[in-house]
Order: structure tokens, then C-alpha cells, then sequence
């Protein structure tokens, strides 16, 4: 699959539908099999609104669809700057996608800023929808234009469609009392109109949705309805735009069943719950707001009615810690961060590993270090997730690779913790979790059983034939330990963070018995059940590409595109990276070379040449964005050829 498109009036296999309607007077109506578009501006404008509501309705039309919301970290950036802009590229298709694009064919600039922070991605012959009421001097000064762009040739190579989105949004509003700035906040929702006549997108949706959020301001709805449609009237009106395209629905490219567009914190947010509701456990969330993090406490914020208990803490400390406790209490317990969380979260980390409870850290990654890039996706926290904590502490680590994908990593996660009795590290990113892609909604009878029991009474016989409960006495299978809900009578036992003699559980400063602790421990980690990696190479190649985590699209769209190329190359992604899958050296000893793609300076290259002597190649990238598939073929051709 090729992610980087040309502009929808270039394609070469765009089919003009219609000559009737041309001969009626109607506009011509072009077929494309895909279409990427960003929708660009300030930070006040709206675009991450306008962008999700034209992938809701882009979904509820049966597109694949895959997105890159991409904003400033600042509340509010400076108006009409560089650093202001926020943008949404959404990548949909007729067929099955991976990645929200490498370029766009469309870009909708609502200010100079816009457009000069995005054209250099634009290929030539690229649809460019401009807001020309925002090009004023002062506007165009502010961000290093000397003369207009829209006038001095600069854009010769582009189709450039100049609109002035403000007069006609306040002129549309005209009957409604609002001033000319409440009126000129609408001029988003003209520009989702337009867009949604240009690709017949369903408009249904969209002025439900306006109704549902305005409701106590019904004025302000009625205002933005009549902008959209305003919008829309003006596509089919207007002689600048004398074509639409139609993109049909992937009807090919999912299993049946029912779909969502579903983001990677909204997935791993039902993933948790539906972890809760198959382990018959309450689900307590234990959590301090973090970007990218925050959006997983405000959804199970409102799921109360299924047992979900939330609790946003004074610090990232005390919300691991109320999470461990309730860990304690017998509840599947989470806690939900971002890198400089973690680190914050180390000490109680290290805790849960020696009291053996059963724990969900999920890490939002993000740019780094520090404060860092707030908004943007880094993969950089695997090794902090490995070894971050004082002494011998093993923690298992899971990654989804696609935003729908983070539902079955969180029921993974919390497989691996309520088995074997330890924290889980989940590590998705910024990416997946505000990249958006359809979802098939499972039934309950393909979800797992988690269910587990809980210590009930006495499990070890002292030598004078009394019956005691051990809460350090091991499972022979999976070395996990029993979990006994305090007030169980009989089932009294000690915590802590000092080393516990084996078996009793009381506390030891036994030289042996340290040693011995610390390798149960780390054999429990190792002996975890993860299934076998799993190597797509239909041609034998002698290179193999291995990723993790939200690599995924990116490497997969690069594969296919080498491969339709003609050339050989072999893929797997891992979704388990403590353990590694039992299978992994056997596969890594099959290649001549192993190219490793990371959104970081090569850590998991850096675990594979430890643990298997593999000559591992990185390929990394740390600008904040991801991958693109053009960018990853060409290192991969590279490989291929050296």
C-alpha cells in the first residue's frame, strides 16, 4: 500500500462518473480510491473538532480511515504564530490502510500561520483551501511572509482554492443575534461543510452531534448547523469548486461484524473495563492528569454503573499508591501516566514487585526528557519501563501497535497481572492515543476469562500438623503467589517493601533467602505464557524488518509498498517485550540482517544485541511525529541492497 497519494485531480485511476449530469448542468462527481486531508489553524479554530467530526461521519460511511491529530502543548499558543498551529490529517480510503499518510492531498489552511507551517508536506498538484479574510498584512508579517502567498507565485504548483470563510460564515449567521466573534467561531464549522460536500460525507451525524453539545445553548447550535450547511450550499453552489470526489466504502477491507472509529485512549479505556467485567473484579483507577494520559480517567470517569472507581490524586505518588492499595484491597487496579509519571511512580513500582499484586502502569509515552514535547509521540520510555527502579525489579511489558489494538493489549495486560501476580507495564504512545481507526466491536463470548481465585483458608501444613496460611507459598505453574483479601479470617499476613522469607512471607535479612527471592522473582517474569511472535515473509527474504508498538502502520505500509516493488522482505512486531515471545531467537537467527525502526535511539536494538548477539541495525527517528512509510521504505531498500 502507497500512504502518499496524488492530489485527488492528478490520480491516475480517478473515473469521471456522469456525463448526464454534466449535460444537466451538475458538477462532475470523480471516484478516488483514497484521499488524505489536513485541516489546519490556530489553536482556537477548531480543527481537532472539525477533523474528528469528519472522521465520525467518514466512519459511518464504511471508510477505512486512519488519523494524526497533531496540536501545540500550550492551552492557548499565541494567536496566529507558528508555534500556535493545530492541525488533523486524516487518511480514509476504500480499502484496508495502516497510516494516517505521508502527504496530504488536500490541505484547508484557516490562517497565514497554517499554511506556512504545512505546505512544505503538500505534493505538487495538491488541493490547497485557504481562509483569505485571515491574510491580512499584520497576519502575514507575523509569520515571516513578505507578500502574499496567494499572490506572488509561490503556490503556482498547487490547486489553490481562495475562500473567505469568515465573511460567508458571518454573513450566513447574519439572522442570528450573535456578535461578529461569535459569529466568526462557526467559520470551522463552514470548512467541515465544504469538506463534507466535496467528499460526500453524511451530514446527519454532524447536526446531531452540534444539537447534543449545544443543548443548553440551542441559539449556538441553530448557529452552527446553519454554518455547516452554509458550508455545504456553497461546494454546490460555487464555480471554484466544479468537482467532487467520491470515496467509496472499504467493503472489503473488514470482517463482518459492527464497527466504531474508535481512538487508542477510548480502546484502552473499554479494555479496561471489559478486563474488570471478565475478571469479576471492581476496577479501580488510582491516577494524576498527564498528557497524554488524561483522557483515560476522564472516560472511566463515567462508568460508574460498571463497577469503575476512579480517583484523581494530589500527585503521580499518591494515585500509584491508592491504585496499589486497592490492588491490596482485591481490585483489578490501574494506574495511568506519561514518562515524567513514571519516574515519579519508580519507588512504588518496585513496591508492587515485592508484594507480588497484581498492577496496571499504563504509559502513555511522549516526547522527551523532562517536560519535553507533551503533544507529540516518542517510543523512548522502554528502557525506563525495563529497569527503572532500584535493585533485581522485573516488570512484564506489553505494547499495542494500532489505536483499536490498545482494547486487546489492556485485557493482555491484565491476563499477564491477575495470573502471574505482578505490575504490568503497558506502553502505548501519543500517537495511538489520539490517532483514531475503525473497530470491530467484539462479542463477549471472544473476550478471555480472567476471573481468579481468591486464598479462601490455610494452604501449608507445619511439621506439628497445624494448618497455617503462607502468603508467600507459590503456585508450581506459575510461580504467582495466592492473593488474599484482607479481613478473610485465618488469612491475616504482613506487607512491605523489606525482603519476605519465602513461604511465610515474615521478614528477612537471610543472605540466602534474598537470593533466593530475587531470581522466584525474576523466573516468574520469565516464565510468563506469551504466544510465539509471528514472521510475515512470503518470499524467503534475507532481511527481516522488527518493530514495536505504534511502528506498526508505518513498517507495514513500507512492506507493502517495497514488496509491490518487487522486492523480498520479512516483518513481525512485537507485542510482548518482557518476555520476549519464546520463538524470537530462532526467528532473529533466520536473517541475515535485522533492521529495527523505533521512535527512539535504538532501545529495543539495544535489548535484542544483549540478549540474542544479533548485529541488530536501528533506524530511529525522535522529531515527535511518526514514521512515515515513504521515508521507511527507503532505509529498508537500503538494507536490502547493502
Amino acid at each position: 500500500m502507497t500512504s502518499q497519494v496524488s492530489s485527488p485531480a492528478e490520480q491516475a485511476d480517478e473515473t469521471v462518473v456522469g456525463e448526464q449530469r454534466k449535460a444537466a448542468g451538475a458538477k462532475d462527481v470523480r471516484r478516488l480510491d483514497r484521499v488524505i486531508i489536513r485541516f489546519a489553524g490556530d489553536s482556537g479554530d477548531g480543527m481537532q473538532l472539525t477533523g474528528d467530526r469528519f472522521t465520525s461521519e467518514t466512519a459511518s460511511f464504511g471508510n477505512d480511515l486512519s488519523t494524526l491529530p497533531n496540536f501545540p502543548a500550550e492551552i492557548r499558543a499565541p494567536a496566529g504564530t507558528l508555534p500556535g498551529v493545530s492541525s488533523f490529517q486524516l487518511h480514509f480510503a476504500d480499502h484496508d490502510i495502516l497510516t494516517p499518510g505521508d502527504a496530504p492531498n488536500v490541505l484547508v489552511a484557516m490562517n497565514p500561520a497554517a499554511l506556512k507551517a504545512n505546505i512544505g508536506d503538500l505534493p505538487r498538484g495538491a488541493e490547497v483551501i485557504v481562509n483569505t479574510d485571515e491574510f491580512t498584512k499584520r497576519a502575514m508579517q507575523k509569520v515571516g511572509y513578505d507578500t502574499s502567498p496567494l499572490e506572488d507565485g509561490s503556490l503556482d504548483g498547487y490547486h489553490v482554492h481562495p475562500v473567505p470563510l469568515t465573511t460567508l460564515t458571518v454573513e450566513a449567521l447574519k439572522e442570528f443575534a450573535l456578535t461578529r466573534k461569535e459569529a466568526e467561531r462557526s467559520k470551522n464549522m463552514f470548512a467541515l461543510g465544504l469538506l463534507s460536500w466535496m467528499y460526500h460525507r453524511p451530514t446527519e451525524g454532524t447536526e446531531k452531534f452540534l444539537r447534543s453539545k449545544f443543548a443548553k445553548k440551542p441559539d449556538i447550535a441553530a448557529a452552527n448547523i446553519a454554518a455547516f450547511r452554509a458550508g455545504w450550499n456553497f461546494g454546490e453552489t460555487t464555480e471554484d469548486f466544479a468537482v467532487s470526489y467520491e470515496v467509496a466504502p472499504a467493503a472489503t477491507a473488514f470482517p463482518p461484524g459492527v464497527y466504531r472509529n474508535i481512538s487508542g485512549n477510548l480502546a484502552l479505556s473499554y479494555g479496561l473495563v471489559a478486563a474488570s467485567r471478565q475478571a469479576d473484579l471492581p476496577l479501580y483507577l488510582g491516577s494524576y492528569p498527564i498528557t497524554p494520559a488524561s483522557d483515560i480517567l476522564h472516560e472511566l470517569s463515567r462508568h460508574k454503573n460498571f463497577g469503575v472507581r476512579t480517583f484523581q490524586a494530589e500527585d503521580e505518588i499518591a494515585g500509584i499508591g491508592a491504585a496499589l492499595g486497592a490492588a491490596f484491597g482485591g481490585s483489578l487496579a490501574v494506574t495511568t501516566t506519561s514518562g515524567p509519571g513514571v519516574a515519579l511512580k519508580s519507588e512504588t513500582i518496585g513496591l508492587a514487585v515485592s508484594l507480588e499484586l497484581p498492577l496496571l502502569i499504563v504509559d502513555i509515552q511522549r516526547g522527551g526528557p523532562s517536560t519535553g514535547l507533551p503533544t507529540k509521540t516518542e517510543q523512548a520510555d522502554l528502557l525506563q519501563a525495563m529497569y527503572g527502579r532500584n535493585g533485581e525489579a522485573p516488570v512484564p511489558v506489553v505494547a499495542p501497535r494500532t489505536p483499536a489494538d490498545c482494547f486487546d493489549a489492556a485485557l493482555e495486560a491484565a491476563r499477564i497481572a491477575l495470573t502471574y501476580r505482578t505490575p504490568v507495564f503497558l506502553l502505548s504512545d501519543g500517537y495511538l492515543a489520539n490517532g483514531s481507526e475503525p473497530w470491530r466491536i467484539p462479542d463477549i463470548e471472544e473476550l478471555p476469562d480472567l476471573r481468579t481465585q481468591f486464598a479462601q483458608g490455610p494452604n501449608h501444613t507445619l511439621d506439628d500438623g497445624s494448618e497455617v496460611f503462607w502468603p508467600y507459598k507459590r503456585d508450581p505453574q506459575t510461580l504467582a503467589r495466592p492473593w488474599a483479601v484482607p479481613g478473610t479470617p485465618g488469612l491475616e499476613h504482613r506487607i512491605g517493601g523489606i525482603e519476605k522469607q519465602d513461604g511465610t512471607g515474615n521478614i528477612s535479612y537471610d543472605p540466602a533467602n534474598h537470593d533466593f527471592m530475587v531470581r522466584t522473582r525474576q523466573a516468574k517474569i520469565d516464565g510468563i505464557d506469551v504466544p510465539d511472535v509471528d514472521v510475515d515473509d512470503p518470499h524467503g527474504a534475507t532481511v527481516l524488518v522488527l518493530g514495536w508498538g505504534s511502528t506498526y502502520g508505518p513498517i507495514t505500509a513500507a512492506v507493502r509498498r517495497l514488496r509491490r516493488a518487487g522486492e523480498s522482505v520479512a516483518q513481525a512486531h512485537l507485542r510482548h517485550l518482557n518476555p520476549f515471545p519464546p520463538n524470537l531467537g530462532s526467528v532473529l537467527e533466520r536473517y541475515d540482517k535485522v533492521v529495527i525502526p523505533e521512535m527512539n535511539l535504538g532501545q529495543l536494538a539495544t535489548l535484542i544485541r544483549a540478549k540474542y548477539l544479533v548485529d541488530a541495525h536501528s533506524y530511529n527517528q525522535v522529531n515527535g511525529m511518526p514514521f512515515k512509510a515513504e521515508q521507511l521504505a527507503a532505509a529498508l531498500k537500503e538494507a536490502i541492497d547493502g
